[in-house]
């Protein structure tokens, strides 16, 4: 079967963020969106039609996760990623970040640390010191234009006495797809300094060629005991706002624990539309993804050619894996401010600022590309006429 990615979906005015909330972000509606990272194309038919046979009954009680719910889960996973889970590991939460966030609250007290490593996704920093712990970041390093873990200094931070660290992975915004030895040493500092490792894996289904995705609570059943992934089928099949997440817990004792808070917060509801858009996508939505997948490539391809022959000022950090592409725009001179200006004013486009994401965003752009290659090449070639005016 195929499946057009090319097609433009108009979504004005059906209230989504993205695109109907780009004057109250940017101060004018007048920009072509390339920031909230939900994609443009239409969710896998059999997402589509599962939901709309579950409309047709016309009552939406409270409901129960049906136990073709949890196995379509753990299929997943082991299809995917080659990890055994088991049902009484698995937890459902609205969303990632509220799952971050009830982990911080279940395992930490007011007061303790909590490692991050930016730049990285913004909603870590408010997660921690929203509910009063403290920060400790760990930057990531750049190296000829690829981003790692800086592991001296995560050795130096050992002092600190951290309670818990929270890793991307894959990792937003730079794209990195970690690799096993990667994930080991951070899992292992982990263990050996009884930090509490806290893994976000929203991104692991959209992987480039050359890349795998590799769960790190997969690698050892020790590390699994220590670690807490939250994941969701929200990027992989843009169903975000149906508000389904997985959290999975070894640990029968971490289990409990974060069980607790969950139930304590109120937030253990499942959306019986999330329920059903999960179990179909999980089930019937593999090959939907392997076609979105080549067409990500194809934008990617088409973004680096676009950049290294038009406008060779802003240098893209080519992701491995995610939607998404960190854009190193320090050489067009501009200071973060004006460069964000820029974007705006006379680029015209919405893209995420680079320092929304901590040290060592400043200078960055994120650009998200999965949308119709018609609407990116809009966006790049609005950036490079607005470049070109400068330059005049």
């Amino acid at each position: 079967m195929q499946y057009d990615f090319d097609r433009v979906i108009d979504r004005n005015n059906t209230y989504c963020e993205k695109w109907d909330g780009r004057a109250a972000v940017f101060g004018t509606a007048d920009l072509l969106p390339l920031w909230v990272a939900d994609m443009d194309f239409a969710a896998p038919p059999a997402v589509v039609a599962a939901i709309k046979q579950r409309a047709m009954h016309p009552i939406f009680g409270y409901t129960s996760w049906p136990p073709d719910f949890y196995r379509a889960i753990i299929n997943w996973l082991k299809k995917r990623h080659n990890w055994e889970t088991k049902e009484e590991w698995l937890l459902v939460t609205p969303g990632v970040v509220p799952a971050i966030k009830a982990a911080i609250l279940a395992y930490t007290e007011p007061g303790d640390k909590v490692i991050i490593q930016p730049p990285v996704y913004p909603p870590f920093f408010r997660a921690v010191e929203d509910n009063g712990r403290e920060l400790v970041v760990n930057r990531l390093k750049k190296e000829k234009n690829r981003y790692t873990m800086d592991y001296d200094r995560l050795e130096r931070l050992a002092g600190a006495h951290a309670k818990m660290m929270i890793l991307c992975s894959p990792h937003n915004p730079v794209g990195r797809v970690w690799t096993g030895e990667e994930l080991g040493r951070v899992g292992d500092f982990c263990l050996r300094n009884n930090i509490l490792l806290v893994s976000d894996e929203i991104h692991s289904d959209i992987i480039f060629k050359g890349h795998k995705h590799l769960p790190v609570a997969a690698l050892s059943s020790e590390l699994a005991l220590n670690t807490i992934t939250c994941t969701a089928p929200s990027k992989t099949f843009n169903i975000p706002g149906l508000a389904t997440a997985v959290v999975i817990i070894p640990d029968q004792v971490k289990f409990a624990c974060f069980k607790k808070t969950v139930d304590a917060l109120g937030i253990q509801a499942s959306n019986i539309f999330g329920i059903t858009a999960l179990n179909a996508a999980y089930r019937y939505g593999e090959e939907w993804l392997e076609h979105l997948i080549d067409y990500l490539q194809g934008n990617l391809a088409f973004l680096e050619k676009f950049f290294a022959e038009r406008i060779p000022g802003v240098k893209v950090v080519k992701p491995e894996g995610t939607f998404l592409v960190w854009l190193d725009c320090r050489d067009l001179g501009m200071t973060p401010e004006a460069l964000q200006e820029f974007m705006i004013k006379e680029a015209q486009v919405a893209l995420n600022d680079g320092r929304d994401y901590g040290p060592g965003g400043e200078g960055f752009q994120r650009i998200n590309i999965a949308c119709p290659r018609s609407l990116l090449k809009k966006a790049l070639t609005r950036i490079e006429r607005g470049i070109k005016k400068r330059q005049e």
